[in-house]
């Protein structure tokens, strides 16, 4: 039995998450979704035969991209909802179970209509209720996190919980039911990771799109300021994860 992790980029893996979940002796099943579907890489399960819970992570495919895997991996984290699997989704992945649970996503938008994105480290702040969830147990009121997204949740799915919300994006958390979480920022990601998608969005081919960043110093040292309590918050998430949420009955044995 495992933990089934759909990663659709070689650069989005589990970061902190999945360190924290080796140490807690959790073994992850990761399908590489990136890659072309082989006997050595199969991409999303037909069956949840040896499935103790899902998390589906980031990417840069967007809901409703004709992927190889995009339709099947919906429908898939629906049936996993549906068996009541603890579930997590973080950015696409959040998405995804939004709208496969029957939320609307959408690309983000300012009020005059132009296209915009959340990219880079920004305050998310909580709402009251948060406060009593256990997976945000310790999570101060207001925290930087890190963003890297063009669309949003514009709907929740019906029943969900908004835990958290941004300036920009005010569905940044929610629940739904007792084991489904959806997160659009990036508490996984590690410095490097977070080094990495900062300068790659400084190139200069991406300088006249949405997701350009004009002075990439000035975003790294904005990152490294906010990093210390982002990595402290993210490491508290991914142990209220790890112990509350994710399965413990399965370890592996030294």
């Amino acid at each position: 039995m495992a933990i089934l992790v759909l990663q659709h980029d070689s650069d989005g893996s589990l970061g902190r998450l999945g360190a924290c979940l080796r140490d807690h002796g959790q073994a992850c099943d990761v399908r590489r979704l990136w890659l072309p579907e082989s006997p050595g890489n199969p991409h999303v399960p037909t069956d949840f035969d040896n499935v103790d819970a899902v998390i589906s992570l980031g990417g840069r495919a967007n809901v409703g991209d004709h992927t190889p895997w995009m339709a099947r991996e919906i429908a898939f984290l629906k049936e996993a909802h549906e068996r009541r699997l603890p579930l997590v989704g973080i950015c696409l992945g959040a998405q995804m179970i939004a709208k496969a649970l029957g939320g609307e996503v959408g690309p983000m938008a300012d009020a005059a209509g132009h296209q915009i994105t959340e990219c880079g480290m920004a305050t998310v702040r909580q709402h009251p209720i948060a406060n009593t969830d256990i997976v945000l147990a310790g999570v101060p009121w207001t925290t930087p996190q890190m963003h890297a997204h063009g669309h949003e949740i514009k709907t929740p799915p019906p029943g969900a919980t908004v835990l958290q919300f941004s300036d920009k994006c005010r569905v940044q958390s929610f629940r739904i039911g007792l084991r489904t979480y959806g997160f659009q920022y990036h508490f996984e990601w590690d410095w490097p990771m977070i080094e990495g998608f900062l300068w790659a969005m400084g190139r200069a081919e991406m300088l006249d799109t949405p997701w350009g960043i004009a002075d990439t110093h000035a975003a790294i040292a904005d990152a490294k300021a906010g990093y210390p309590e982002f990595a402290r918050v993210g490491d508290r998430m991914c142990v209220n994860l790890a112990e509350y949420l994710l399965p413990v009955g399965r370890r592996i044995l030294a």
